[in-house]
């Protein structure tokens, strides 16, 4: 369930830099190391996973003040699957065998 929850996040922030560079006269856009605009539906969702995840392949860029949402994922990314693997550990504790005190 998580995973799936990690994903919805991940497509919801690139619906919106999609919905952003496409339908909103502003001058954020995300850009190819080329300086082609991004107007491509899935290399927004690529676009996302790879903030998300902190990755950041540095192929597509975000520019102007769409710069601070690319940040904020990164930022929620990295606390969502930290808060995640946490929770997943402490599941999984509760599994393990503990040794028996002589």
């Amino acid at each position: 369930m998580a995973l799936i929850a990690h994903f919805i996040e991940i497509w919801i922030f690139g619906i919106a830099y999609y919905l952003i560079g496409n339908y909103h006269e502003s001058p954020d856009q995300l850009v190819s190391v080329n300086g082609e605009i991004i107007t491509d539906f899935y290399s927004c969702i690529y676009f996302s996973f790879a903030s998300y995840s902190s990755l950041g392949f540095g192929d597509i860029v975000p520019e102007g003040p769409i710069r601070f949402m690319a940040g904020t994922e990164a930022v929620i990314g990295l606390v969502f699957i930290a808060w995640t693997a946490s929770l997943l550990y402490i599941e999984m504790q509760k599994h393990w065998i503990k040794p028996h005190p002589k």
